[in-house]
């Protein structure tokens, strides 16, 4: 069979659970903080976070932590065998000190970390550290870094046609700019890693990290070792989004370095504060703009400029504004375009991966583009939308054809019926003419999302499947488990594989001496990529038995059927043998049961310079449809309905791909609507300090923000041609749903002003946002409220 085919019967679509989820609920989960109390004489590690967001080190005495009892070293830039840098830009100084960096470029960088024997210990000693700092002027916003020129890393050109052309064909031109805030990752779980020498001398990490290879790269080079000398595993995570690609590799060269210098376990975790004020967040982005429209309604051309905060350092900045590049289009065919990309370098926290890892930030920007300009065009938002759809043959700007294109419309239409859009609509009306304090609105937004990394190399996985004597199975793959259900998946997959029910079916944790050289669980294709190495090595596996069986049922192997952990000849399920009676006859015949499997996505190319190409494998569709009500005093709202409709291929786990969607559009409601990311902008001593730095400061979805009523349902007859048992991708898609509800607040706050004028609305649009939207729509229509209504 091919690799999106699936066999009549087979785990592989079942509607099965979490493989943790008892272990979740009922707190008998392990994850890396828990391993540490196994160890003997375990080392705590406390960072010494600097005062200043941008500073000179003019003197640092570390005497003072060593006189705290219980502190036994402190770990400064001398202690660094090999290099002083914790990312892959070489631009990440780990540790400062006398024969160290001296240029502190964030307030809360990490200065120096202490070890002691309790955390207590290690926190006091810190606070008995002494540093003189020498400040120097900081930039925090993206506005200052653009009037300072200062800026990061490459800027790239988005281009097709001649954007001079298209605004000579338009019968409407617009202009306007849109800035748009960040957004913490809040895991339950913060990073952590553990680090002690085993009896042979290896370096053993326990991390919580999303790449594992590269956590192993980072602790091998700071430490002036191979990467054979440093293992790394991931048992599981409390949550990632993004968050753990890049920044755990720092925290586990902490807990490596401390092991090796002490030869002690050391463990680092996180508190809260901590991990809220080091860690990189989802990038702001400011854009500038100039759409043109022709008389129907199409879009003829977009200029634009998109500038994100990159933070401090590079990390992913590159890739993460190259997708939103690719992005900018969403599903929507535009003739010509050039949208310049650039990051900018400011000091404040190196914003990293998030979810959708920019995508969500440039597709925002033309669903703003046509949220404004619909009522000036004199249509109706969805209409509009609909209008310029992607259509089968067209291509991309950036080259890449837009495959099963008619989707878009399928999901869409499909959608407007099931939610009763326009029924809805006219009782939107009715109530909003009968509520002059109270205003309602009705939205839909699609989601074209590409899927693959954009860099080609990462589109790779491994996999190691065993089968034992007993016809037991243990399979082990370079993705790694942060609640996602990527581990249940990969049982499904073995199991359909090799037609054996899941409890047959063990997974061992991720590590890199199992599988090495693998990608991060990232760009939402762990489940494609390790899918497809699994199913490569039990097919190996099952291509071994079948010759055997093919010896003892007197067939053809061709005609050896595998199906629920019976073997038997096609056609005659009554001549069946046990999979496990096969597999212990298979070994008495000495053959080989166990199997390394390798997939690399085919047909992927991509030039990052002309950015140009096609860097995804397939794009993912979806809609939404969202309903809101607003209050005209406040600005509060509430979320009434959300329709949602994703198209996930044939789904591996619909119950984990359900959740998957229900799971991102909470999370995209959050960073649209309430999660506000504030730093101290003043001149003052605490300047470029994370206000919010905890959950009482810092808004996040809770129950109060679900919609009451939410339907969420997948694309039916999907079926992705080229990828693992016909699935598509979940993870970050469904997150660029939430933006219905970002129009839906648009339409609704211009329901108190008159027709045919642009909303404005700041993003996140918290109820605050919403209250100065409406009420420059209240102006506009001349109306006030009075101070006793």
């Amino acid at each position: 069979m091919s690799l999106f085919e699936r066999p009549p019967v087979g785990a592989v679509g079942d509607a099965v659970p979490h493989e943790s989820a008892e272990l979740h609920v009922s707190g008998l989960a392990l994850y890396t903080d828990d391993l540490g109390v196994r160890l003997h004489n375990l080392l705590h590690a406390w960072p010494l976070q600097a005062p200043h967001a941008h500073a000179r080190i003019v003197r640092m005495k570390t005497q003072g932590a060593l006189d705290i009892p219980g502190v036994v070293r402190v770990l400064t830039a001398a202690d660094v065998p090999g290099v002083n840098d914790a990312g892959v830009k070489h631009d990440e100084p780990l540790l400062f000190g006398e024969h160290g960096p001296r240029e502190v470029l964030f307030y809360g960088q990490a200065v120096c970390w202490v070890l002691a024997d309790s955390i207590d210990a290690a926190r006091r000693g810190a606070e008995a550290i002494e540093v003189e700092y020498e400040a120097l002027p900081a930039i925090l916003t993206i506005q200052e870094a653009i009037a300072q020129d200062s800026f990061q890393g490459a800027q790239p050109t988005l281009r097709r046609g001649d954007v001079s052309v298209g605004f000579g064909e338009a019968a409407h031109v617009f202009e306007g700019d849109f800035e748009f805030g960040g957004q913490e990752h809040f895991y339950l779980e913060t990073n952590a890693a553990l680090a002690y020498l085993d009896e042979s001398g290896q370096v053993f990490i326990q991390s919580s990290t999303q790449h594992p290879t590269e956590t192993q790269d980072i602790v091998a080079h700071v430490l002036g070792l191979t990467s054979a000398e440093v293992t790394v595993q991931c048992l599981r995570m409390g949550g990632g989004f993004g968050g753990k690609e890049m920044q755990p590799h720092g925290f586990a060269a902490i807990a490596a370095l401390g092991a090796v210098l002490t030869g002690r376990p050391v463990r680092v975790r996180l508190n809260r504060t901590q991990d809220l004020t080091m860690t990189g967040k989802r990038h702001p982005f400011h854009s500038s703009w100039k759409v043109g429209f022709d008389a129907q309604g199409r879009l003829t051309a977009l200029q634009a400029t998109l500038s994100s905060d990159g933070g401090w350092s590079l990390d992913l900045s590159e890739p993460v504004l190259a997708r939103a590049l690719c992005h900018i289009d969403n599903a929507y065919y535009i003739p010509h375009v050039e949208v310049l990309g650039r990051v900018c370098k400011t000091n404040k926290t190196s914003q990293t991966a998030f979810r959708g890892f920019g995508g969500p930030q440039g597709m925002l920007v033309i669903e703003d583009i046509l949220g404004r300009c619909a009522p000036l065009l004199g249509l109706e938002a969805h209409d509009l939308r609909q209008r310029n759809f992607y259509a089968p043959g067209e291509a991309t700007p950036y080259g890449q054809p837009v495959r099963h294109a008619e989707r878009l419309q399928t999901v869409w239409s499909t959608l407007l019926e099931r939610s009763e859009f326009a029924a809805r609509q006219a009782d939107i009306q009715a109530f909003n003419a009968a509520h002059p304090h109270r205003k309602r609105a009705l939205a839909i937004t699609p989601v074209k999302f590409g899927i693959s990394f954009n860099f080609t190399a990462y589109n790779q996985a491994g996999a190691l499947v065993h089968v034992y004597k007993d016809g037991s199975v243990l399979i082990n793959h370079g993705g790694t488990e942060m609640g996602q259900g990527l581990h249940t998946k990969m049982i499904q997959v073995a199991a359909t594989a090799l037609g054996v029910p899941i409890s047959a079916i063990r997974l061992a944790p991720t590590r890199t001496d199992k599988v090495p050289n693998t990608s991060a669980t990232a760009a939402s294709s762990g489940a494609d990529l390790n899918g497809g190495a699994i199913k490569n090595a039990c097919d190996q596996i099952k291509e071994r038995l079948a010759a055997v069986a093919a010896g003892a049922l007197s067939v053809h192997p061709d005609d050896v059927r595998f199906e629920n952990g019976l073997v038997y000849p096609l056609g005659h399920p009554d001549q069946a043998m046990s999979f496990n009676k096969l597999v212990s006859d298979a070994y008495f015949l000495r053959t080989q049961l166990w199997a390394a499997g390798y997939y690399r996505t085919p047909g992927l190319h991509w030039d990052r310079v002309t950015v140009q190409g096609e860097p995804f494998k397939y794009f993912s569709y979806g809609a939404s449809v969202s309903e809101v009500e607003i209050d005209g005093f406040t600005g509060a709202y509430r979320l009434l309905r959300a329709d949602l409709l994703h198209d996930v291929g044939d789904s591996l786990s619909p119950l984990i791909d359900i959740g998957q969607v229900e799971g991102g559009f909470v999370q995209g409601v959050g960073w649209l609507t309430l999660e506000e990311l504030k730093w101290d902008t003043g001149s003052g001593p605490n300047r470029g300090r994370l206000a919010t730095q905890a959950a009482s400061t810092y808004k996040l979805p809770s129950f109060s923000e679900m919609p009451d009523v939410f339907n969420v349902a997948l694309l039916e007859q999907a079926t992705e041609s080229g990828v693992v048992y016909g699935s598509k991708a979940v993870g970050e898609p469904p997150l660029m749903l939430a933006i219905s509800v970002r129009e839906a607040l648009r339409q609704a706050a211009a329901s108190f002003g008159p027709p045919q004028r642009a909303q404005l609305l700041s993003s996140p649009a918290t109820p605050e946002a919403v209250y100065w939207a409406l009420e420059t729509a209240r102006q506009a229509q001349g109306t006030e409220v009075a101070a006793d209504d």
